[in-house]
């Protein structure tokens, strides 16, 4: 056979293989590429010349393959079946027997929050489906645009062009204190509020946040004696301590059990944020992809 590069190579040829083999005929076999019978006999000429061999040989019997159109067959068949399921017509994703690994950008609210719930539907609807979660990174835009990550679920003020956004939930903030703290009684006071030493989490080691622009603007501050990266660590420092720790809601539900802790109103209006889970065109319609984006809001609309 001629020495030859993929890219010189017309792959139509190969379906023309597959119908002379299956027919035995130059004009059924045309028929069915939907070929003329000229035009059939002239790729036959051309497939003879990129395997070097005849393919078909006139018997008393008709048009027999040779034997080294009979070793052929078979892997081109198979080729051409996987071409069909995934590029033609794209196998469809099946939860169930899914074998995947998906890779999510994300910080530990969203573990603590989302993470068991959606954890439980995998074990139950995909079992044999895989999760990688990581933690922001600086180009983590650029990762979604190579596949490096699938998806991410955050706080994103704005998003690049190319991408898309659907929000997941929206979240307030609470104050939480250990149970027996000596400055807080029935309710926290702003007096108290802003006085106490507080313990900021600030997964990203930023100093202030949204509490502190809120406090600045009636004249405010607090002092911050504590900034810890993780909303896991926070609770349980808190209650051994006298700070007082401000968290989304339903972080403090998760803790609510501790019987150290309580969780109370703030004594100002702090507002909250929005959650978004955000993905690359690329990903858009790939059926596996919107399925895992599907389950995320599904298990937000329930916490």
């Amino acid at each position: 056979m001629h020495t030859m590069h993929l890219a010189s190579i017309d792959l139509n040829l190969l379906v023309v293989f597959d119908a002379l083999l299956a027919e035995g005929s130059v004009t059924r076999a045309a028929a069915r590429v939907g070929l003329s019978q000229s035009a059939m006999s002239h790729a036959l000429g051309r497939l003879r010349t990129l395997v070097d061999d005849p393919v078909l040989v006139r018997t008393p019997r008709g048009m027999t393959p040779t034997p080294r159109a009979q070793e052929l067959i078979g892997p081109v068949r198979a080729a051409l079946a996987e071409i069909e399921a995934n590029v033609v017509r794209r196998a469809r994703f099946e939860p169930a027997t899914a074998r995947r690994a998906f890779t999510l950008a994300t910080a530990d609210y969203v573990e603590l929050v989302l993470m068991p719930r959606l954890v439980q539907r995998l074990f139950s609807d995909a079992p044999h489906v895989d999760l990688i979660a990581r933690s922001y990174e600086e180009d983590m835009f650029g990762s979604m645009e190579t596949g490096k990550i699938d998806l991410a679920i955050g706080l994103f003020p704005s998003v690049p062009a190319g991408f898309y956004r659907q929000r997941l939930l929206e979240e307030r903030f609470v104050c939480v204190v250990r149970k027996d703290h000596p400055a807080v009684r029935s309710k926290l006071t702003l007096k108290a509020y802003s006085s106490l030493p507080h313990a900021l989490i600030s997964p990203r080691g930023e100093a202030g946040g949204q509490v502190d622009d809120v406090l600045a603007k009636h004249g405010l501050a607090r002092r911050v004696a504590l900034r810890i990266p993780h909303f896991l660590v926070a609770p349980l420092i808190v209650a051994q301590t006298d700070l007082v720790l401000t968290v989304p809601a339903r972080v403090a539900r998760v803790f609510a059990d501790m019987e150290a802790l309580r969780v109370m109103k703030p004594p100002i209006e702090l507002g909250g944020f929005a959650l978004d889970q955000v993905w690359h065109e690329r990903q858009a319609k790939d059926e596996a992809h919107t399925w895992l984006r599907g389950l995320f809001a599904d298990i937000a609309r329930e916490c």
